[in-house]
């Protein structure tokens, strides 16, 4: 008869242990059925399962080789049931739940815990991606994502998982901490093609209302808009209404306020890595082709998809070309370039910030409401407020170990 042993090995990480464990297991014939470890501020943590189909006195060998590794061991015994029980949960679904802010507080830690329980989940491994602070208390190098993030593989039976999300967003909201949970599958580590909105989410800033601003007539563009967010007009009307009172203003505006468009925190390191990482990106934005096209000759975009500004002798005419890029044409946009570069929908990602993004993030494999309004942070499924927009690779489960390249 089969007999199972749980070992476990704790003690100070040095060569040679997991040598010197596996042959005294070898020595007495155990058979390998798992095995984990890891190594934290120098300590090591072993736990290895192991079949005994024959008398053998591993206990007594581990002892003596603990002894000599420096390691405090322990052998115990597994029950069938337990190991059945061990079974199933390991078939279970996996989610991933990340944790992002500027400092984490420790008290998250038991918020977290307390509401995964609450729904039946386990916590099966948690590990840091962000970079470590440096011991003088000074600001990570340059070339780091800012702000800390850690990760939590939680394992359990099917959970209502918009209830779970809605719990973590209030409960983030109460800590000034991102909580996103997504489901682990084989396409997390295999997305190819990332598209963004413009305005609000790679800019810090809204073009239309600065052309509006320079135009003198912000406050009858507001006025537009406004009535938008009330649901007199849908975005079509209130785009062209908006259009409409920038007839007249001259081309070399334009120019200016693209020279100094204001640039989104981290966004200038998340292109540097995506395009090292291979990715496809793309600018689906209600905004200006002018403006796109001024940061992807800037910040290297594959391809840009956003309004056409008719200008005749050097005036903006106050009319849009066909097709106006709407909440719709976004989502299919999205569709249709994944398609045409032979990607499945769910290795896609989309980033934005408002109500006319919220149709690219719900078709998009993962989508990311960024530094939105609470409405679409309910409404979208994952959501960055906390960090720059270069923790959207953290969400894809990058180790800030893994951009290092200086």
């Amino acid at each position: 008869m089969t007999r199972r042993l749980l070992i476990r090995a704790t003690g100070a990480a040095r060569p040679g242990q997991l040598a010197g464990l596996g042959q005294a297991m070898a020595r007495s014939g155990a058979r390998l059925l798992d095995i984990n470890q890891s190594v934290t501020f120098g300590m090591v943590s072993l736990e290895a399962l192991v079949g005994l189909d024959h008398d053998s006195d591993l206990e007594g060998a581990l002892s003596a080789a603990g002894d000599s590794l420096g390691l405090d061991i322990q052998a115990i015994q597994v029950s069938a049931e337990d190991y059945q029980r061990w079974s199933v949960q390991a078939s279970q679904p996996r989610l991933i739940l990340t944790l992002l802010a500027p400092h984490l507080p420790a008290g998250i830690l038991a918020e977290v815990g307390a509401l995964t329980a609450e729904h039946g989940l386990t916590v099966e491994l948690i590990h840091r991606l962000s970079g470590r602070e440096p011991l003088d208390g000074g600001v990570p190098r340059d070339h780091q994502i800012q702000g800390a993030c850690v990760e939590c593989w939680l394992r359990g039976e099917e959970v209502d998982l918009d209830a779970l999300r809605e719990k973590a967003l209030a409960l983030g909201a109460m800590h000034g901490v991102d909580i996103a949970i997504q489901e682990d599958s084989i396409w997390r580590r295999h997305r190819r093609l990332v598209c963004f909105d413009m305005d609000s989410t790679l800019i810090q800033a809204e073009v239309i209302d600065e052309l509006a601003r320079r135009h003198g007539v912000y406050d009858e563009v507001a006025e537009v808009t406004e009535r938008a967010m009330r649901g007199e007009l849908d975005f079509q009307q209130s785009f062209r209404e908006r259009m409409a009172k920038l007839k007249g203003l001259d081309e070399s505006v334009l120019a200016e306020i693209a020279e100094t468009l204001p640039l989104m925190d981290g966004v200038e390191r998340l292109m540097k890595h995506l395009k090292r990482l291979g990715y496809r990106t793309a600018i689906l934005s209600g905004g200006f082709t002018y403006f796109a096209r001024h940061l992807q000759e800037r910040l290297g975009f594959d391809e840009i998809h956003a309004n056409e500004l008719v200008i005749e002798n050097g005036k903006v005419t106050g009319e849009v070309r066909e097709p106006i890029l709407d909440a719709s044409r976004k989502a299919e946009l999205l569709r249709e370039i994944a398609a045409r570069e032979g990607l499945t929908l769910e290795q896609t990602i989309a980033v934005g910030d408002g109500a006319n993004d919220l149709k690219m993030l719900a078709a998009a494999g993962l989508g990311i409401a960024f530094r939105a309004k609470p409405l679409v942070r309910r409404q979208a499924s994952h959501s960055i407020s906390t960090l720059g927009i270069d923790a959207v690779l953290y969400l894809m489960g990058y180790r800030q170990v893994d951009l290092e390249d200086e």
